[in-house]
């Protein structure tokens, strides 16, 4: 005998809008923690290159302003309550307030800036969306050690002097993988 049940079969289930959004929040949240254990230490600076800066500018750009952010908030989140997902596997509120916590917490703003002006837009003005989300990285993570040393001008050339030609090319690499692929997904979000 056979027993019917009422819980429809996943497959047709479908997926909503939302349901497309959060998948999308959670996916850009997991590349960015990918893209921090890329990790190059530089000499004569607490602070390695990584590939967070090109996934948050990505992120920000495919996602888009309000859902970018949020990708980044929860990236963030993931790292507080523990996760390995920071830079190396570090994880912990002590990230938040080291010489690379200022960059952290930078990565939200960044994203936004990213998809509020770069997102649906032609390569150039992308391109300056991502030179603007870049700045604001840069410009939080010089804050943050220009408290931690008491120096700003050292604070700059330890924070950001050196990543300056990375930076350049990144910048190019995110606006041009997001003026890409942001019309072919912008189908799906």
């Amino acid at each position: 005998m056979t027993t019917q049940t009422d819980a429809p079969a996943l497959a047709t289930v479908p997926i909503t809008s939302t349901g497309r959004r959060v998948f999308a929040i959670a996916l850009g949240a997991l590349v960015v923690a990918l893209a921090a254990q890329v990790r190059i230490p530089l000499p004569l600076t607490p602070v390695p290159v990584t590939m967070q800066d090109l996934a948050v500018l990505t992120v920000g750009g495919l996602l888009g302003p309000v859902a970018g952010a949020a990708a980044l908030v929860g990236y963030l989140t993931m790292g507080l309550l523990g996760l390995p997902v920071f830079s190396g596997g570090g994880a912990g509120p002590a990230w938040l307030l080291g010489p690379t916590g200022g960059y952290l917490l930078a990565f939200p703003v960044a994203a936004y800036l990213m998809g509020r002006f770069g997102r649906r837009a032609g390569f150039v003005r992308t391109l300056a969306a991502a030179v603007l989300g870049m700045a604001i990285i840069h410009l939080g993570g010089v804050a943050q050690l220009a408290i931690l040393t008491g120096d700003l001008e050292a604070a700059y050339t330890l924070g950001s002097l050196p990543f300056l030609p990375a930076a350049v090319l990144k910048v190019g690499l995110a606006a041009a993988v997001v003026t890409g692929l942001s019309p072919k997904l912008s189908r799906l979000l």
